[in-house]
This record gives structure tokens, sequence and C-alpha cells, in this order.
């Protein structure tokens, strides 16, 4: 279908702005308007009932992590956690990037959600930003019952790079037997550094995300091209996917990551893992985070939610 209405005007706005496209700047440059934008776009935050930050131990130095508790859940005892890992290709991206996102996941969910600062790129490139991910998991795990988590209802979802990033950290804590993770939402994954797919070559719009900015990202997050052949920094190259936590996975029509989304979701159900996935037509990569402008983002938002509810069961 042609791109959606709302997401059309959104494209007018950005072209008579004449901002340039992130990918024409430095990186310090970038993340400062990437924040803008998605804060701009996101809605007016949730409240929540505490926000907390914490400061925990990582491999290359103390990382922030942030908690959200939901609002309006009885206090019964342990809630289950969702580790929601921001986007911005590795480079840009912070603990605000994703804050609108995680109130109204923890709320909507009814989970406490985590976000942890991970080292960006290309100051720290692969695979820093992966270990950095499964310090916070294995904390969340080995802290829990500190935190009011209930450590056999963890799950780690992210969009763009972060469903990258909860992709591979779904692996790796499979690979080193735990934490057990209950679920792995992945928002419009990246999958493959190699990926040369029709979503890729097809998406060239430069008011929109396209098949530059993800080269860009991909410059940035590797130090060399042959890193991008490791699982945890491509998983659609794992040897095996069989045994990994349920998935959904969602994509957007107008996209570049959408195919190689949709090939990791085929591949895990090739390989016995249950996956539910929805492709929102007419929508742009990084509607998700746009639920003040688009109103696909809400509902994409909500379906994650309650994606995650029917996990933590």
């Amino acid at each position: 279908m042609p791109l959606h209405p709302q997401a059309q005007a959104l494209r007018e706005r950005r072209s008579q702005s004449g901002a340039p496209p992130l990918y024409t700047l430095t990186p310090a440059e970038a993340r400062a308007a990437d924040l803008a934008d998605i804060q701009a776009a996101a809605g007016t935050p949730e409240p929540v009932a505490a926000v907390e930050e914490h400061r925990i131990p990582g491999p290359g130095g103390p990382l922030a992590l942030r908690l959200y508790r939901p609002a309006g859940v009885p206090d019964t005892g342990p809630l289950p956690a969702l580790l929601y890992l921001f986007g911005g290709g590795w480079t840009l991206g912070s603990l605000d990037t994703s804050d609108a996102l995680c109130r109204r996941l923890a709320n909507a969910a009814g989970c406490v959600t985590a976000s942890v600062g991970y080292r960006l790129a290309p100051e720290h490139p692969f695979p820093a930003a992966v270990q950095d991910c499964r310090a916070a998991v294995r904390l969340l795990s080995g802290q829990a019952a500190a935190l009011g988590i209930d450590p056999g209802r963890i799950a780690v979802g992210g969009d763009s790079a972060g469903g990258n990033l909860a992709a591979a950290l779904a692996l790796l804590c499979r690979a080193e037997g735990g934490p057990a993770l209950r679920h792995q939402l992945l928002v419009y994954p990246n999958t493959d550094h190699r990926a040369d797919t029709p979503s890729l070559r097809e998406n060239d719009d430069p008011m929109l995300f396209n098949r530059r900015s993800v080269q860009w990202y991909w410059g940035h997050y590797l130090a060399a091209a042959a890193d991008g052949d490791d699982p945890l920094a491509s998983p659609l190259r794992a040897a095996d996917l069989s045994g990994l936590p349920p998935a959904t996975v969602i994509t957007a029509e107008y996209d570049p990551l959408r195919d190689e989304g949709e090939q990791y979701a085929d591949a895990l159900r090739a390989a016995g893992v249950p996956v539910d996935a929805r492709r929102y037509d007419g929508m742009p990569h990084g509607f998700f985070a746009m639920a003040g402008v688009l109103d696909a983002g809400g509902e994409a938002q909500q379906y994650a939610a309650d994606r995650l509810r029917e996990a933590f069961r």
C-alpha cells in the first residue's frame, strides 16, 4: 500500500524543515538530532509507579540502568521484567531515547521494564554493546529478589539495533546456559550485515530511514567487516536457532530492514521456535517509537505489550 497518510505528513514536515539525513552528520551531531526527533514524535510520556536509576558494573566500566515500575499493579509479589534495548544503529541512542516506550510497555504489559545505557560505536565497536547488555540481563537475574523481579519471567526486547542486540542476547544466554529468557521482542531488527534484500534495495528515500542509513550504522558498529559474520552481530547467520525463547517480530513495509526481520522470523520458525510476526503496512522504519504522531506506533506498542503479558503468564 502507499505510505500511510500520517507517515507521508511526517515525511513532508522533514522535507520542509531542511534537516539533513542523520547519515550525513557526525555521530555527535546525529545523536542530538535523533534524540530530539524521537522525543518530538513519541507522545506524552505516561506516568509510572516509580523510575529508579542504578549504576551497575559492566565489562568496560559502570553502566546506567533505569527501571520503570508499572502503575496500577497490585503488590502481590515479584513482577516479570523486560530488558528493553534502545535503537539507534549502535551509534545513537540513550536511556532517554526509549523513555516513553519503556513507560508504555511497563504499564501495558504489567512488568518492570529496564533500560541499559550500553556503550556506543564508533567509540566502542562490536561486541561492546552485546557485552554490556549481557551484564544487564545477568544483573536482573542475579539480583532479582532485591529488585522485586521474578527471575523466571525475564524477557528481552528492542527496536532496530536494539532488536539486533535482543536477538544476540537470546543467542548468548542459550550458549551460556542462562539466564533463561521467557520471550524476545524484536522490532524491525537488523539481522544480517551482508543483507541484500528487495526491501534494502527499494527503500532509498532520503527523507526516511534508508539503505544508506543502514550502511552508515554498520560502518560504525563493525571494526572490521569480518566481525559482521559473527552471529552476535548478524543473528541470521547463526548455524542453529533451536531452543531460543519464543519471539514476537514486528516489521514495517517501508523499511530497508523489513525483509531481514521477516527472514529471521522464518528461520526461527524453521528451527521450532514459536513466533508471532506482524508487518505494519504503510509504515516506515522507526514508527514503533512514534506513537505521538503515528497511530500505528501506539497500536504496535499495545500488540507488543499483549504478547509480553501472554508470555509472562
